[in-house]
C-alpha cells in the first residue's frame, strides 16, 4: 500500500474522529465531570464500538442494510432519539461534580453510543466505501487498524480537554451551564443528522 493512500486514509479518519460529534461531546463532558483517567472507559468503549462497526461495514453490513431501507431508517432515527435523550439528561443534571465515588459512563455505554450514533454509521459507510471495498480484505484490515489508533487518540483528546476544564467547573452553577451548553450542542448535532437524512 503506497504512502499517499495511507495519508489519505489517515486524513479521513482524523477528520471524522476529531470533529465535534455526540461521542466527542460526551467525552468532553465526562472528562470535565470525572477527570481524564475515569473517562478512559468511555473513550476505549466508544473507540472499540466504532471499530467493530467499521470492520463489519467492510465485511458487507452496509450492503446488507441497503437491502432493508426500513431497518437502516430505524437505526438512524433511533440514534437521533438517543442523542435527544442524552441531551435531556445533561439538562436535568444537578451540576454536582463527581469525584472518586462517582460513576462515569461505562465501557459498554461508550460502545453502544457509537452503534446509536448516526455520525458513526455515516463515517463507517463512507470510509469503507472509499477505502475498503476496492482494495480487498487486506485494505479493509489496514484501514480499520489505522482508524483504531486515530479514533482512540481523537476521543481521548476531547476527554483530556474536558479534564482541563474540571477546576473551572467546581461550582455547581458553572457545571449546570456547561452541561446545558453540551445539551444544546447535542441537540444541534441531532438536528443536523436528521436534516441530512431528509
Amino acid at each position: 500500500m503506497d504512502a499517499s493512500l495511507l495519508l489519505s486514509m489517515a486524513g479521513f479518519a482524523l477528520a471524522m474522529s476529531i470533529t465535534p460529534g455526540p461521542v466527542n461531546l460526551v467525552a468532553l463532558s465526562t472528562g470535565a465531570q470525572y477527570g481524564f483517567c475515569a473517562s478512559l472507559r468511555h473513550v476505549v468503549g466508544a473507540t472499540l464500538g466504532f471499530i467493530l462497526l467499521l470492520l463489519l461495514m467492510g465485511l458487507g453490513l452496509g450492503a446488507t442494510l441497503s437491502q432493508w431501507p426500513m431497518a437502516a431508517g430505524t437505526l438512524h432515527w433511533g440514534g437521533i432519539l438517543f442523542l435527544c435523550y442524552m441531551a435531556w439528561q445533561l439538562v436535568m443534571d444537578g451540576g454536582r461534580v463527581e469525584r472518586a465515588d462517582g460513576k462515569p459512563p461505562a465501557f459498554l455505554y461508550g460502545a453502544l453510543m457509537q452503534w446509536l450514533n448516526p455520525k458513526a454509521w455515516l463515517a463507517a459507510s463512507m470510509g469503507m466505501g472509499a477505502y475498503g471495498g476496492a482494495g480487498g480484505m487486506g485494505q479493509v484490515v489496514s484501514f480499520t487498524a489505522l482508524y483504531l489508533v486515530i479514533c482512540l487518540g481523537s476521543i481521548a483528546c476531547w476527554a483530556y480537554a474536558g479534564s482541563c476544564l474540571q477546576e473551572a467547573l467546581l461550582k455547581p452553577r458553572r457545571l449546570r451551564w456547561f452541561n446545558r451548553a453540551m445539551a444544546l450542542l447535542l441537540m444541534f448535532s441531532a438536528a443536523c443528522l436528521g436534516l441530512a437524512e431528509g
